[in-house]
Parts: C-alpha cells; sequence; structure tokens
C-alpha cells in the first residue's frame, strides 16, 4: 500500500506545470531580436549635477516639439541650465532660470519660438501592444515603441500617459505655449490628470534615481527661490552628436514581443511565493519596460 501511494505522489507530481519563470529569467533567456538599440537622433544624454540621465524622445507622438528639442540640444541650449524645480510625488523640471527674464533669458538659436500643442495622435493603425487590464482613464492602454500609450478608438485619439519617469514639455495657461525648452519627469505616483493637457515628448530611461532624489524646491510647488537651491545642468547632448566611444550601450525591449508578453504576465500575476495573492491585474503605468 505504501509503495502504491508514493507511485501516486510521484505522478501526480509529475503531472504538475513547471513553475513559472521569474521576470529576470524571462529577459536572460529572451533572444537578441526581441530587444532594440538607441536611435542616436532620439536619445538625449545629460549630465545632471554630475549624474548622467539618459531620456528617449518620442518623435511618433509630438514631432515637432521633438524636432525643437533636437535643435536646441545640437546647439547647446541647455547646457549651463539648470533644474528649477522639484515638487514632491510630482516632478522635477529642469530649464532657464532666468526663463521670465527677457533681458537675461537664453536664445533659443535657430529652435522654434511657437510650435502647435501636440496632445494626441491618431490611433487608427498606431502599433499598439494593449494591455488586457481595463484602465480607468481611457477605453484602450498599452505599450507603443516602448512608451506607455492610452487611447479612445471612437475619438481616433492616443497619447502618451503620464506615467513615472515620462516626460513632458513645460507650458503657460495657453495650450501652444510650449517649445521643449523647459521640461519635466514625473518623479511620483502618475498623475494621469495631466494627459490630453500637456504635450508629452519622451520618458527617462536612466537616471530616475537622481532625478527623483534631489531636494524639494521649499516655494509653492516646488519652485526653488534661491539660485544657490538650483542642481545645475553641465550638458544635453545629443547621442548622435557623440563620438561613438562616448556614446552608452544601452538596449530597450521591444513592446509587442514575445519575452514582452512573457514579462508582463509577471508583472500581472507575479510567480514567486511572496506574493500569496495574486490580482491577475496591472495597469499601464506599474510596468516599466525594461532597459540593459
Amino acid at each position: 500500500m505504501k509503495r502504491t501511494a508514493a507511485v501516486l505522489v510521484l505522478s501526480a507530481l509529475c503531472a504538475l506545470p513547471a513553475l513559472a519563470k521569474t521576470p529576470a529569467e524571462i529577459l536572460k533567456d529572451s533572444p537578441a531580436t526581441d530587444w532594440r538599440p538607441l536611435d542616436p537622433d532620439n536619445t538625449l544624454v545629460m549630465d545632471v549635477g554630475g549624474h548622467q540621465v539618459i531620456l528617449e524622445l518620442a518623435p511618433r507622438f509630438a514631432p515637432k516639439h521633438v524636432a525643437n528639442i533636437r535643435t536646441l540640444a545640437h546647439e547647446g541650449y541647455f547646457d549651463n541650465l539648470a533644474v528649477v524645480r522639484v515638487q514632491d510625488n510630482f516632478v522635477t523640471q529642469w530649464g532657464d532660470p532666468n526663463e521670465d527674464n527677457e533681458a537675461k533669458r537664453k536664445p533659443l538659436g535657430s529652435a522654434k519660438a511657437h510650435l502647435p500643442a501636440e496632445f494626441a495622435i491618431p490611433y487608427k493603425g498606431l502599433p499598439i501592444a494593449k494591455l488586457k487590464d481595463p484602465d480607468g482613464w481611457a477605453p484602450v492602454s498599452g505599450w507603443v515603441d516602448g512608451f506607455p500609450v492610452a487611447a479612445d478608438p471612437a475619438k481616433n485619439k492616443a497619447w502618451i500617459t503620464h506615467c513615472y519617469g515620462v516626460t513632458g514639455a513645460g507650458r503657460d495657461m495657453a495650450i501652444d505655449s510650449s517649445t521643449g525648452a523647459e521640461l519635466y519627469a514625473i518623479i511620483g505616483q502618475s498623475p494621469r490628470m495631466l494627459d490630453l493637457n500637456i504635450t508629452v515628448v519622451g520618458r527617462v530611461l536612466k537616471g530616475m534615481e537622481y532625478l527623483s532624489a534631489l531636494p524639494r524646491g521649499p516655494a509653492p510647488m516646488g519652485m526653488y527661490d534661491k539660485p544657490e537651491q538650483f542642481t545645475p545642468i553641465k550638458s544635453v547632448k545629443l547621442l548622435a552628436d557623440l563620438p561613438d566611444d562616448q556614446r552608452p550601450k544601452m538596449e530597450i525591449l521591444k513592446t509587442g514581443s514575445k519575452t514582452w508578453d512573457q514579462y508582463l504576465e509577471t508583472r500581472r500575476t507575479p510567480p514567486d511565493e511572496f506574493h500569496v495573492y495574486k490580482a491577475n491585474f496591472t495597469n499601464v503605468c506599474n510596468v516599466v519596460v525594461p532597459v540593459r
């Protein structure tokens, strides 16, 4: 009887499915074709307070702003500017500290001083890797070119969502008052109420730990009110303008690839034993696209 019971137990164990791979194992076993390199024409390399921050631009979603930012970076506009605002659980913002002083503000060079708002693009035909879980802010959510995206098919609109690390172009009350000369990165809980209200131009791929750890501004809305509080920006260079031996070597997981699908599922249903409750759910701002 004991031998029979042991055989039955062994047979049952053999019939159990193999344990799911961890996120790290999925990425380690992924084929090289599921990754893409940095695009030199759409990557900024920033020196912020002596730390490297790498930002990927989103020309599909904001072509005019991205073109302006490329011009600004190519001509050295951002060099020697500063982080001017850090608001807790919201944004880190950088630009010209003298922006409001016409006599002292830094000229934009050959960049355009006026651009149309670029809040959304057509949804139809967009290669979106859809998330099957519902989104409270839009009928559809997912990823395009690695960027978190929401969409309203009925209105034929799609836009980059304000998730952690997403970068937008600061504006005044007029919706067409942004140029890309003043930028911010989300450093807190995703402020999705900003969606469709500000032109989003990219996302931070590396260096969020520096942007999010800067001292909070003491003035309203996290503004710095004394020059000595500014964090200097030594330089902002377009990757294409750097010599090859100075270009950071990074790859980004392709959203929509088989590896991405597997990785996304581990975010919805964690395979580890720590999670005694598995929600089988996530949202577009809770999954960061891996880079290596």
